[in-house]
């Protein structure tokens, strides 16, 4: 199956998507980092649904051509209450605060929300007064919801991101052909799913974010219900959906100990994916970093990503 009948019958499968309305981006309050400024904004993804998120700039002048931008998507974890705030560096693990890393090293970033976390959740007193609006139930709630109206999860995650790039295409002091996308597990498969979905990301890094789905059902593995896309492995895996975004540069990493996605399926997929990169003249374009640690984020780990950023975004 070639590149474009992928395309088009994942599309298929993942049905109905948001329709696109203005942004109307909102700016409130802003912190002075030191180094650089955390702005609070919300914009609109649906008629009256905001995404609140943080948008964080770098300090001093705009290089020519403006500032690489770079889309950084929080983890799952389970941790409702925390999303934009982890990448952004104000609350969480700092192992996950590649945001706000990025930032000082020259983009500007921003870190949204999902849907179903921090901000994006019911109010309190509702969560307490609904057992289904709170914490993995409403995520199911979200996702089954959909699914009576010819749509999924996967869909309305990859509505909501490519609002995002819009929102960093609005910026003036953006270079709209620098645009990048990061994230960590759930963070690094809506990476994944973004960059196959929206041609704009220029580079992109996934950090312990998929493995092969016949291998997770294999060994019995739950996900989160946007990973489930309705008869997706009737036309393919995810190494088909890799494999498809030569030329563009993606770099993926993993841990061998990663309870989440069997190690035999990720070694499989990243041997396809560069046969593919390597077949479109780019074999450098695609990375892959097994590392003996399990699902997790490390600086040294880190440090290779950002350099392959630091590659595609702003050295070419």
């Amino acid at each position: 199956m070639s590149s474009i009948e992928l395309r088009q019958a994942l599309l298929t499968r993942l049905g109905r998507f948001p329709e696109h309305v203005p942004l109307e981006p909102v700016f409130s309050s802003s912190v002075d980092e030191g180094d650089y400024t955390r702005i609070a904004l919300t914009y609109t993804v649906e008629h009256s649904e905001r995404v609140p998120a943080w948008l964080l700039i770098p300090k001093g002048g705009a290089p020519q051509g403006g500032w690489p931008a770079i889309l950084a998507i929080h983890q799952h974890a389970g941790q409702f209450e925390l999303g934009k705030s982890e990448p952004a560096g104000v609350a969480g693990d700092p192992m996950y605060f590649y945001g706000q890393e990025l930032c000082r090293r020259g983009y500007i970033v921003l870190c949204p929300d999902q849907l179903c976390f921090e901000d994006r959740r019911p109010s309190e007193e509702e969560r307490q007064a609904h057992f289904a609006l709170n914490g993995m139930n409403y995520e199911r709630f979200e996702f089954t919801k959909r699914l009576l109206s010819d749509s999924n999860l996967q869909a309305k995650y990859l509505h909501d991101l490519s609002c995002g790039l819009d929102l960093l295409s609005s910026l003036p002091d953006v270079n709209r052909s620098r645009l990048g996308a990061i994230g960590h597990s759930l963070g690094g498969q809506e990476t994944l799913w973004l960059t196959w979905y929206d041609e704009r990301v220029r580079a992109s890094v996934s950090s312990c974010g998929f493995g092969l789905l016949r291998t997770i059902l294999r060994d019995n593995i739950n996900h989160n219900f946007a990973a489930y896309i309705p008869g997706m492995l009737e036309i393919g895996d995810m190494d088909a959906l890799v494999a498809s975004l030569a030329p563009r540069p993606f770099m993926l990493t993993a841990g061998e100990h990663d309870p989440l996605f069997p190690i035999d399926g990720v070694r499989a997929l990243a041997k396809h994916a560069q046969q593919a990169y390597s077949q479109a003249g780019v074999p450098d374009h695609f990375q892959a970093l097994i590392f003996p640690a399990g699902h997790s984020f490390p600086s040294n780990v880190k440090t290779e990503a950002y350099a392959f950023l630091d590659r595609w975004l702003q050295d070419t």
